[in-house]
């Protein structure tokens, strides 16, 4: 390795908990030299984060007790005064944070936080920070600059988001990034580019990198080195190429078996469990094809009882923003983020629904449960028409079917106990009592892998990872009939992901729970999904079975996604392809203009794709 250009010796942190003293992260050490990538991984909260934090000094003083040295060229910032280490923030080095709703300022548009970080940092004028900023936001790739300067956060999609702290870290030109889960929230061709981006400036800015994950194919794809953490402390570290190849210790090994490899379905048509150690692996039952769905309505299952009444049926649903411009705010145009969508999900199959971020997936899984207004279309669930009951009767909605956001702090009230948010929802719907929530709550946090004594503890006590987990285990406690998960398991490390796929699987299969899985991880929809609809630009461009997707992908979109997708293995780093295409983002259409009709091909019964 080349001179250091961060040298962290035996750091450690202990958290104040109940007048004691609780170590988290232990006696770790590591070195990062110029244009060098060290990757941290392990699961969720082995104390990554942490360590991250400690060495940016963004930890609560009076609550933790930090010791060691992080020495940035030779300074150290663990004995800088604060003032000294205000001027090390954003100029030496800057973090890219796992939630960006929580990291950005909900009161400022994005390009002004932006903004303000270069005059304050570089001491630019305003046109110059604007123009800068907006130079980041095409680096980034974030379309339509000039309207995205001048917007709030809440109206940028989770991945977007994301893309405007990367931003924002790369602003002042640091010299050492500290990344946690930096590509969490984004699709697989986003996060390609994010990851050339970041070795590109590498090499331009002799940057060095500490890239915090749990998606060991980012892993394989851009680090140098790889450091494995367990319990606070690094357990394995060495040369990514020889970590994969031959891990030394039981974690990394049991790391590396937990990782979704795309292609691993090949041939098996119904959803599988993960083969995790100790637990059953992924057995394959064969399936009876089935015959595809109306011609203008592309649908079809792999379920064997497809003859089965739809629980879910949604047939040319449409939701459009307008878009407000001028001195008296008149809308002027507007955004069609879900353009004439239709498709059928029925008692215990998973619809999985796939795309780049800001395509429409979260709007579509918003407008069925009417947390955004839609312009036309049906939405029908059990039967009953959900888009034109009154507020009043959609109790049955809230009650049967339940979504997990993909921002999990957002999500949860963060003056609320845990045990109380998972609780609330259980004693509001009547399905459970005052004397026995505490008992069902128990109940619900082991089965998404927490202990029950952490009922007692608020959201900020726990990392991005297992905030998620809570949320799910919220989902679960009111025993609904389909679960929309938004990116439900984007923030997990691979072994958790894993456990709750199975737990998923296994509800399921117990339940007869339904599933509409919005996700851009193409290796967990393999596994998990028994159909799959791809969106684009707000449109769905292919549906049909999940083998017919994966294994002959006819739209040009569909073999982008795939081609994208980061492979957990150092030899095959570099040979992803990605496509150039057009911005995914759905059009910005002048009020009245109507949309293209599309024309649908069927490739096969079930399998259909725009033309």
């Amino acid at each position: 390795m080349n001179e250091p250009v961060v040298r962290v010796e035996d750091l450690s942190v202990a958290f104040s908990a109940r007048g004691a003293w609780r170590s988290v992260v232990a006696g770790v050490s590591f070195a990062i030299g110029r244009r060098e990538t060290l990757a941290l991984v392990g699961e969720s909260g082995s104390g990554k984060s942490v360590t991250a934090l400690a060495m940016m000094r963004l930890l609560p003083r009076g609550a933790t007790r930090t010791t060691g040295r992080v020495l940035l060229h030779g300074r150290d910032l663990v004995a800088l005064p604060e003032a000294g280490m205000r001027a090390m923030r954003g100029n030496a080095l800057a973090m890219i944070f796992q939630e960006p709703m929580t990291s950005l300022n909900p009161s400022l548009t994005v390009g002004d936080q932006i903004s303000e970080v270069l005059r304050q940092h570089r001491r630019m004028r305003f046109a110059q920070a604007k123009a800068e900023t907006l130079h980041l936001f095409d680096k980034v790739r974030i379309p339509a600059a000039d309207r995205r300067f001048g917007e709030y956060p809440h109206q940028l999609s989770g991945g977007m988001r994301q893309r405007v702290m990367i931003a924002m870290a790369l602003a002042c030109r640091p010299k050492l990034l500290i990344a946690d889960e930096p590509t969490t929230a984004l699709d697989v061709t986003i996060q390609a580019e994010i990851l050339a981006l970041i070795r590109r400036l590498q090499e331009e800015e002799d940057l060095a990198v500490l890239f915090i994950t749990h998606d060991m194919g980012v892993v394989a794809e851009l680090a140098d080195r790889t450091a494995v953490m367990s319990a606070g402390a690094i357990v394995e570290s060495a040369e990514t190429a020889r970590l994969f190849a031959a891990p030394r210790e039981a974690h990394t090994r049991m790391l590396l078996s937990a990782v979704p490899r795309l292609g691993s379905m090949r041939g098996i048509r119904r959803p599988a469990r993960f083969p995790l150690a100790g637990a059953a692996g992924g057995e394959a039952v064969a399936e009876e094809d089935v015959n595809g769905g109306p011609a203008a309505t592309p649908d079809g299952t792999g379920l064997p009882d497809a003859g089965a009444p739809p629980l879910l049926k949604v047939r040319g649903l449409t939701v459009r923003f307008d878009s407000s411009s001028g001195f008296f705010g008149r809308s002027t145009a507007r955004v069609h983020a879900v353009e004439d969508v239709s498709f059928d999900i029925r008692p215990g199959e998973t619809l999985a629904l796939v795309g780049e971020s800001g395509c429409g997936k979260s709007s579509t899984g918003r407008a069925i449960l009417r947390l955004v207004r839609a312009h036309s279309g049906a939405v029908e669930f059990a039967g009953r028409d959900v888009l034109a009951l009154p507020k009043s009767d959609l109790g049955f909605l809230r009650r049967d079917v339940q979504m997990i956001f993909q921002d999990p702090f957002a999500s949860l009230d963060p003056r609320m106990r845990i045990g109380a948010a998972i609780a609330e929802p259980m004693l509001v719907h009547g399905v459970a009592s005052r004397r026995t929530v505490p008992e069902r709550v128990a109940e619900l946090l082991a089965e998404v892998g927490l202990e029950a004594a952490m009922a007692d503890r608020w959201p900020h006590e726990f990392s991005g990872g297992q905030r998620q987990r809570i949320c799910i285990a919220r989902a679960l406690g009111l025993a609904p009939k389909l679960i929309i998960a938004d990116e439900a398991v984007s923030a997990l490390d691979a072994s958790i992901k894993a456990q709750i796929v199975n737990l998923m699987l296994d509800l399921q299969r117990d339940l007869g729970l339904a599933f509409l899985f919005i996700s851009h991880d193409m290796a967990v929809v393999e596994r998990i999904s028994h159909r799959v609809a791809v969106m684009y630009r707000g449109e769905i461009v292919e549906i049909g079975p999940r083998a017919a997707i994966f294994e002959n992908p006819q739209h040009a979109y569909t073999r982008r996604l795939l081609a994208a997708v980061p492979v957990p293995d150092p030899a095959h780093r570099g040979l992803r392809r990605i496509f150039d295409d057009a911005d995914p983002q759905p059009p910005l259409r002048a009020m009245g203009d109507p949309p293209v009709r599309r024309r649908w091909r069927t490739v096969a019964p079930g399998h259909a794709v725009q033309v």
